[in-house]
């Protein structure tokens, strides 16, 4: 019996070698996008103006957690920029992908010949697992939930601003 229908996996066949192969290929695909992500994070000043929660945001944390739980989202020139509860997330998983690489790192055999010490950090190569797993279920929720927001807050705006990166503003209606 499969966990996952065929035309859900790479490879589609019971192989473990392939299956082996295609996890290493992607890996290099993520590993490069992450660095590419990075490197523009850092030159255009992404992750200090975008991602660090201010002192203001902090002061509103519990009342911003009470609004997505009634999916009260932002409006006007506050919806054009991330919330705390945004910037946690792209943070936390900023983390979760490091300690994917990492741990993917420190359990090939090749990297605990060279640098036996990474493992160590993770407490040995089943630690590496545990803490891969871990982080590879943290960015799987992370996809899901964010999927649902983008569904629930509005779906053609959301996927526009992804593609153009412009967000259409609603005006709000003067009293």
């Amino acid at each position: 019996m499969r966990a996952f229908p065929a035309w859900l996996t790479l490879p589609s066949w019971r192989d473990l070698e392939a299956g082996r192969l295609w996890h290493f290929f992607f890996a290099w695909v993520f590993v490069i996008n992450g660095l590419v992500y990075v490197v523009y994070g850092l030159a255009g000043r992404h992750f200090w103006r975008d991602l660090i929660p201010s002192r203001d945001q902090w002061r509103g944390f519990f009342r911003t957690i009470w609004d997505h739980i009634r999916l009260r989202f932002p409006k006007g020139e506050e919806a054009a920029r991330y919330n705390i509860i945004q910037k946690l997330a792209y943070l936390t998983i900023i983390v979760a992908l490091i300690v994917m690489v990492m741990t993917g790192l420190s359990m090939s055999p090749g990297m605990n010949a060279g640098y036996p010490w990474l493992a160590d950090i993770f407490g040995g190569r089943q630690g590496a697992r545990t803490w891969h797993f871990i982080s590879a279920t943290a960015i799987v929720l992370f996809v899901l939930v964010h999927v649902i927001m983008v569904l629930v807050s509005g779906v053609w705006n959301n996927i526009r601003s992804m593609i153009t990166g412009r967000y259409a503003i609603k005006q709000e209606p003067a009293e």
